[in-house]
């Protein structure tokens, strides 16, 4: 007997540096589920409100509604009926996420995860890796060097914090190639 698409699910991973088109790219795979009449959810960390309580935003402003959740478990309780699970910023949830992943993936549902691969110091940004490890379909995007126009795969911080986490934009971050970044 050969399985339907929907008995299989599978997790897609989109990584990168901050500013080059994670977020685009995420809402540009929720949208063409929309317009294919899935039924869709998107996630998003509570921690990041930069443009919106309600939406996941892009730099360029597109956006697409979302729910704000505290943690991965609430994604697991709440993604029970869609088909395709989209979450943003996933190195806002913790190795917790993993699981969750790997759940609705085996519960025949696509989830599409988009986040930051390394953190302020270049160092792997959990829980990325682990989920590039388990992902049927990986992309990662570079960005353009605010310094020298080469390709860029790291997030300069700004800012002299040496927290883990601190949200923000252009006035706390640049995207910066091996060569300009100046790790912490």
């Amino acid at each position: 007997m050969m399985n339907s698409l929907r008995d299989t699910g599978w997790i897609e991973v989109i990584c990168g540096s901050m500013f080059s088109g994670k977020t685009e790219e995420l809402l540009r795979r929720i949208r063409l589920a929309q317009i294919a009449k899935q039924k869709v959810i998107l996630f998003k960390p509570r921690i990041d409100d930069r443009y919106s309580d309600s939406h996941v935003v892009s730099h360029d402003q597109r956006k697409v509604e979302a729910a704000s959740v505290k943690s991965a478990n609430e994604i697991a309780e709440r993604a029970l009926y869609y088909h395709v699970i989209g979450i943003d910023e996933a190195q806002f949830f913790g190795m917790e996420l993993v699981k969750v992943c790997d759940q609705l993936a085996s519960a025949g549902k696509r989830v599409i995860v988009s986040g930051l691969d390394q953190d302020y110091k270049g160092d792997p940004f959990e829980p990325i890796p682990q989920l590039l490890s388990i992902a049927e379909s990986i992309t990662k995007n570079l960005a353009i060097c605010m310094r020298c126009g080469n390709p860029a795969n790291r997030s300069q911080r700004l800012s002299e914090s040496k927290e883990r986490v601190e949200v923000g934009g252009t006035e706390r971050y640049e995207a910066r190639c091996r060569r300009c970044f100046e790790g912490s």
